[in-house]
């Protein structure tokens, strides 16, 4: 996990999560980031502490507190929505537009047949992500995401709501196979800024080339 820091300080680290370790171990147990929290902290008194979450199967940039103020004003940011997130996802789709919004609010919904999903729902949280097309490949396009909240399956429940559910997102109607969802950078507005772009994964580097996206 050392190989996959982006960057690193005295007070925060941000990592290259791969795609399928969870970020806390579940109720059903396996392999998580936690496990790996004590040799990422590298003589310091505290380990550090995921700020935020990414899905099980999404890759890509996660910032963690090396000290407790540094946890508590990462947690702030990402509270407070000013922590700036950039993804990138290739969608089983061809979009319209070139850019666009979705802001579609999110509730959490639970059936005994197919378990927990987010859908788009009146009742639901306030959703807000900005898309724009990076490249296209017949049907399937490469998108940038910007959430502009944080909801949980933010990204894959709203491009599925607008028809567009990403490759590999079997949950959200993206078919079978690996999930093409990568948090690609991350700023964090601190003092000073921190920021970090995560590579592209082994398993999107075929579908973005075909779009006309590089590494």
């Amino acid at each position: 996990m050392a190989a996959r820091i982006l960057h690193q300080d005295q007070e925060v680290l941000i990592l290259d999560k791969p795609a399928g370790l969870a970020v806390h171990r579940g109720p059903r147990g396996g392999a998580s980031l936690e496990d790996w929290l004590p040799a990422l902290r590298q003589g310091r008194r505290h380990l550090p502490q995921p700020a935020h979450r990414l899905d099980t199967d999404t890759a890509g940039c996660l910032a963690l507190g090396r000290t407790k103020p540094a946890i508590a004003a990462l947690n702030r940011l990402f509270a407070e929505g000013l922590a700036r997130k950039t993804y990138w996802a290739v969608v089983t789709a061809a979009p319209p537009a070139e850019e666009g919004v979705c802001e579609a609010p999110l509730l959490k919904r639970s059936t005994k047949a197919e378990g927990w999903r987010m859908v788009v729902d009146p009742a639901g949280l306030p959703s807000r992500t900005e898309w724009r097309v990076i490249g296209r490949d017949g049907d399937r396009t490469a998108l940038e995401l910007t959430p502009r909240t944080g909801r949980t399956h933010q990204l894959r429940a709203h491009l599925a709501h607008l028809g567009w559910p990403i490759l590999g997102d079997g949950m959200y109607g993206g078919g079978q196979g690996r999930l093409h969802l990568l948090a690609r950078a991350l700023t964090l507005p601190l003092d000073p800024e921190r920021r970090a772009t995560a590579p592209v994964p082994d398993h999107m580097r075929d579908a973005l080339a075909r779009c006309g996206v590089g590494p």
